[in-house]
């Protein structure tokens, strides 16, 4: 017989294979141009971008490019080289990897033209360091992980430290024609966000990012110096809507969480679930996100209300986790952990909180999924203490719940569906 747990796999797998970069990039392929086309970028889908690429253009194009995505995430390729770097902090790969994009794209002539696939995790594997040494754009990338800055903070910071972020890979490229492709991690689809907007106009200034290491007491002298000379107008500001070098860029979204959310809950319905999609931009403290969850649930339960049962209840959109401890664990095992402590004994709820590139966090799962099973072998102490120290990852190993897909080549943010029977 099938099983819920089995129906929130498929759901899984359903957004998964419609935010598949291969069938999402095909249709917004154009006519090559009279000389070169040149394919860049970066990010855990840029493999699977890359080779839909060179399958849709025939041998005699005039096609060449580099793309580097996550370790473990490449695939074979023929025309354009793909590198393998560190996420979610950068290394020397990427660092290298970048510097050869950049000289590609500042080789584009007004005949050419620049393709730039970019996708989630192209923050860190697109390193251009301005100012900072490799040691310290990566002790300031972590201190940025750990501080529970959303993804748009942090990248407001990062574009002011790069050579490439924030517009400046597209101005690299003028005067040839860039069209950027982009598989949406973030939330509202911002094509600035995304990756920290490589070929985007920026709409944060040096003051912003600066602003962003007070909030959250981000103690790291180089960058604090380089943003207040920008903020004194001694370093250029990155381009913004009104830039004239940025008139020959277009940025097309292809893939987004609403894509695969709406898969999700497609497959529910016809698994026998009344499937809701809540939001696709839910954002804030993970923790506090599965008590929102379970608050809903509770209500489902006691009065059928709003909706009534079975049903299933899918969000997306990215949360944040501030870590104060030294354990193991990403968003998406810290959610599946407080939404098991909030939720009532014996209730028949399932749930799979997971993200769609298969990587919670630096760790080797996705993400988790758990039952009644799972949640009656639960130790309550056992678990707040793990949350505490942020070390989700063991304790859900402990009880089974690890949800482990390898990578999946795309990243259009986190899947959580919590089904209630």
């Amino acid at each position: 017989m099938r099983s819920p747990a089995d129906d929130l796999k498929a759901a899984f797998e359903a957004g998964v294979r419609a935010a598949d970069p291969a069938v999402a990039v095909v249709d917004h392929l154009v006519e090559p141009p009279r000389g070169r086309l040149l394919v860049v970028g970066a990010g855990k889908a840029a493999a699977a971008m890359a080779r839909a690429v060179e399958d849709h253009y025939p041998p005699d194009v005039a096609l060449e490019g580099i793309v580097i995505t996550r370790y473990g995430h490449a695939l074979p390729t023929r025309r354009i080289e793909v590198v393998e770097a560190a996420h979610p902090v950068p290394d020397e790969a990427g660092v290298e990897a970048t510097e050869r994009i950049l000289r590609l794209v500042e080789s584009a002539g007004e005949d050419d033209r620049v393709l730039c696939l970019i996708s989630g995790g192209g923050s860190a594997l697109l390193s251009a360091p301005d100012g900072l040494s490799l040691p310290e754009l990566v002790q300031l990338t972590q201190a940025l992980l750990r501080s529970g800055a959303d993804i748009g903070e942090m990248n407001a910071v990062r574009k002011h430290l790069s050579r490439v972020k924030g517009g400046r890979l597209a101005v690299a490229a003028a005067p040839a024609p860039v069209l950027a492709l982009l598989v949406s991690d973030v939330v509202g689809d911002d094509p600035s966000v995304i990756a920290s907007g490589p070929t985007a106009a920026d709409g944060s200034r040096f003051a912003d990012a600066l602003e962003v290491l007070e909030r959250y007491h981000i103690d790291h002298a180089a960058a604090r110096s380089l943003l207040e000379a920008g903020v004194r107008g001694e370093r250029e500001e990155t381009p913004d809507a009104g830039d004239p070098r940025l008139d020959g860029v277009e940025n097309v979204v292809v893939a987004s969480a609403q894509t695969a959310l709406d898969a999700a809950a497609r497959t529910l319905q016809r698994r026998g679930w009344d499937a809701h999609v809540l939001s696709g931009s839910v954002t804030g403290e993970a923790r506090v996100v599965a008590a929102v969850h379970a608050a809903l649930v509770r209500q489902i339960l006691a009065y059928g209300q709003p909706f009534e049962r079975p049903c299933a209840l899918i969000s997306g959109g990215e949360t944040t986790v501030t870590v104060v401890g030294e354990g193991r664990g990403g968003r998406n095992g810290e959610f599946a952990l407080a939404l098991a402590l909030e939720l009532p004994d014996a209730a028949p709820v399932w749930w799979l909180a997971a993200d769609s590139d298969g990587i919670d966090g630096s760790e080797d799962n996705a993400g988790a999924l758990l039952g009644p099973e799972q949640r009656g072998r639960l130790q309550r102490p056992d678990a707040r203490d793990a949350l505490r120290r942020n070390d989700s990852y063991a304790a859900l190993r402990d009880l089974g719940a690890l949800f482990v897909t390898g990578p999946t080549r795309t990243n259009v943010n986190d899947l959580r569906v919590v089904l209630i029977g």
